[in-house]
């Protein structure tokens, strides 16, 4: 066999051992898996976005900066006006530009577990040594660990989600803060999920110099247009922005984008009737005897019950597809995540889910 049909020889080995990320396949099941805003834009605001779409110079490169665009996440996600903003592809390619950029000799990436996936995916991908520290059984920080672990490597980087994913619980915020003073590296904390819990470290960004606040509009409505963004001191954005990729933000997404949050009421609005819905979810998953059910201040709710993957694969043959975290992480051990849908969808899984534990 030659080199060129045998990838073990070239590809580093560390790649190898990687599995690629798996996203389920969802046609023709109600979609309950990927943390997704189930709610369309209403059809005033989907007219206005075909006109842009239809007059939009897609045959010239986007806007390098997105100045236009930075303006209105500013004025919509109330980013301090001292900070400045980075924009990528989703919160995933800001992850790994952090990543790279820090990522000499001997450094690590620090985060919790079980925590985002890419975290961990990506301290692999960009030759980083991925440090975990296991969160507590009921999914609290063990900042005990978390500080002990900080003073003993030094992170150049440590990522904590708030809400965390896939728990969808809310760390102690003096814990946090904590973990942000104590670090000599860089705190990024990931608030993807910041709608649905109201509470933010964006304000804290004039206070404490190594810390970044990473948000995504995906969770709100527009997973489809892959926009995420960074704000945090200019003196760090300025690095990375040396590593951003050029024209990463597509014209579309930037138009289209823009155009939405000038009706964020609307996004709001929908976050709010998703709240609602996972009151509603949570009691009836509380009302069940088999189900052991976990606080969630995110889109989703994460509960264990016993056989999680008889349970996961006899909704997928009711058409509904959930997330399977069983096999994940020992701490995962039997759960299963279920995202905040409409209220038809939802009624459909606690019916599925319902006959399923009766059978």
């Amino acid at each position: 066999m030659s080199i060129l049909e045998n990838p073990n020889q070239i590809i580093r080995p560390e790649i190898l051992g990687l599995s690629p990320y798996h996203v389920q396949a969802a046609s023709g099941m109600i979609k309950l898996d990927a943390m997704e805003n189930p709610y369309p834009l209403p059809p005033a605001l989907l007219e206005e976005i075909a006109q842009l779409a239809a007059s939009a110079p897609i045959n010239r490169y986007p806007d390098a900066r997105a100045d236009s665009l930075k303006f209105a996440l500013r004025q919509a996600l109330g980013i301090p006006s001292e900070m400045e903003i980075l924009l990528g592809n989703g919160s995933d390619e800001i992850i790994q530009i952090i990543a790279m950029a820090v990522a000499k000799p001997n450094a690590v990436l620090l985060s919790v577990e079980p925590a985002f996936a890419m975290f961990r995916m990506i301290a692999t991908f960009t030759n980083i040594q991925y440090v975990g520290v296991p969160l507590q059984k009921d999914f609290s920080l063990n900042l005990e660990a978390m500080l002990g672990v900080i003073a003993h490597h030094r992170p150049a980087v440590t990522f904590l989600a708030y809400p965390n994913n896939p728990t969808g619980n809310l760390f102690d915020a003096d814990a946090i803060l904590s973990i942000i003073q104590a670090s000599s590296g860089l705190v990024v904390i990931d608030e993807a999920y910041q709608a649905f819990a109201g509470v933010s470290f964006m304000e804290q960004l004039t206070h404490f110099p190594n810390l970044l606040v990473m948000r995504t509009l995906s969770k709100l409505g527009l997973a489809g247009l892959r926009l995420g963004l960074l704000a945090g001191r200019s003196g760090w954005l300025m690095q990375f922005e040396k590593v951003r990729l050029p024209y990463n933000v597509g014209i579309m997404t930037q138009l289209i984008a823009e155009k939405v949050l000038q009706h964020t009421s609307v996004l709001l609005e929908q976050a709010e009737t998703i709240k609602s819905e996972r009151s509603k979810m949570n009691t009836y998953l509380n009302s069940l005897e088999q189900v052991e059910v976990f606080p969630s201040n995110a889109n989703f709710i994460l509960f264990r019950v016993d056989k999680a993957d008889h349970i996961f694969e006899a909704l997928k043959r009711h058409n509904i597809l959930i997330k399977k975290l069983d096999g994940s992480h020992p701490l995962l051990e039997n759960c299963l995540r279920v995202t905040i849908g409409t209220p038809d969808e939802n009624k459909q899984f606690c019916t599925a889910l319902d006959t399923i534990l009766n059978q």
